[in-house]
């Protein structure tokens, strides 16, 4: 547990965390890692499908801290979040509060961070302008899917966790010994798989191998079957931001085999699990699926896909990033030193 949080001599503001109804289990835990209680808040939905919300208790030039992680469940789409947060953080600014700050664990529509198409929605971008429109003065999240389109498409400012340091406490009793290969699911993860596998080799005081995989997606038809690097022999570990359908996972895992690797495990910060992820993921070729609480597993039934899946507990990691936040501490040395 991080040390409880207190007011400095001289801190501008006192630090109240709120967390939205559907992320509450999430920002209690956060909560208690910080020594708080999350503040009171009301959330009523009316006849016509709309809804109010407002804080319970005084946010008057406060530093105040809002979670709520935007995937869609069975009772909210991640529409429905967004709106409610967007409501909720302008009502705190209308209170008063002196900084507010999004914490989304899993930021909605930030895989649309581009035009792959003429004509093609930008809709990171709007996302980003309605967060500012409201008065946001900061966001946090963990893993966008794209760092540098997040980080170029908000004004106001941002931090972007990492779950490389879970991956890698997880892992290692497993690796002692084993001869290894980080594997990208795709070219366009190899930066996000290149961090993770310096961190790996860095632990392990070992050379750690590389290597990726070829995808194009158009209009919605996944392709590419060649594999870059050295697996034959190795235990590979499959790195990636999310799973949602699973189809990459599953791909670049029977690709790995095919190629004569031992043993396969794989790791995405988010476990989206949508569509037939469940029967895709049941392939023998994975030994084990690594996810973070980012997103909690509500779609995975009692299966092989949940006999192998592992859910990695974020709300520390959370909790220190946003104690350095309201005392101006570094949360990059945070991520360096995890």
């Amino acid at each position: 547990m991080v040390n409880q949080v207190s007011q400095r001599p001289g801190a501008p503001a006192a630090l109240q965390l709120f967390a939205l109804e559907q992320s509450r289990p999430f920002g209690a835990a956060v909560a208690g890692h910080l020594g708080l209680a999350l503040s009171p808040h009301e959330e009523r939905d009316f006849e016509d499908g709309e809804h109010k919300a407002r804080p319970l208790a005084n946010v008057r030039g406060r530093d105040v801290f809002v979670i709520h992680s935007l995937y869609g469940d069975a009772r909210y789409s991640g529409n429905d979040k967004l709106c409610r947060l967007l409501f909720f953080m302008g009502a705190l600014k209308d209170a008063g509060a002196g900084r507010v700050t999004a914490v989304t664990p899993y930021l909605a529509y930030a895989r649309k961070d581009r035009k792959t198409q003429a004509r093609d929605p930008v809709t990171t971008r709007y996302v980003a302008m309605l967060f500012e429109a409201v008065g946001t003065d900061a966001v946090m999240t963990m893993d966008v899917h794209n760092l540098a389109a997040y980080q170029n498409a908000f004004r106001c400012h941002t931090e972007n966790l990492e779950a490389n340091p879970l991956f890698v406490r997880h892992f290692l009793p497993a690796l002692r010994g084993e001869d290894i290969v980080v594997v990208s699911p795709d070219a366009g993860g190899i930066k996000r798989a290149e961090r993770f596998r310096q961190r790996l080799s860095r632990v392990l005081d070992r050379p750690v191998g590389a290597a990726f995989a070829e995808k194009h997606r158009s209009l919605g038809v996944v392709s590419g079957e060649m594999l870059v690097g050295e697996v034959d022999g190795k235990l590979a570990l499959i790195i990636d931001d999310l799973i949602s359908s699973g189809g990459t996972i599953a791909r670049t895992a029977r690709a790995c085999r095919e190629r004569g690797a031992k043993k396969v495990m794989a790791a995405a910060t988010h476990g989206l699990f949508m569509a037939d992820a469940e029967t895709v993921l049941a392939d023998a070729a994975l030994e084990q699926i690594v996810v973070v609480d980012t997103v909690p597993p509500l779609r995975v039934s009692e299966g092989p896909l949940k006999e192998k899946l592992r859910v990695l507990d974020s709300t520390a990691m959370f909790a220190e990033a946003i104690r350095r936040m309201h005392e101006g501490g570094s949360v990059v040395d945070l991520l360096e030193s995890a």
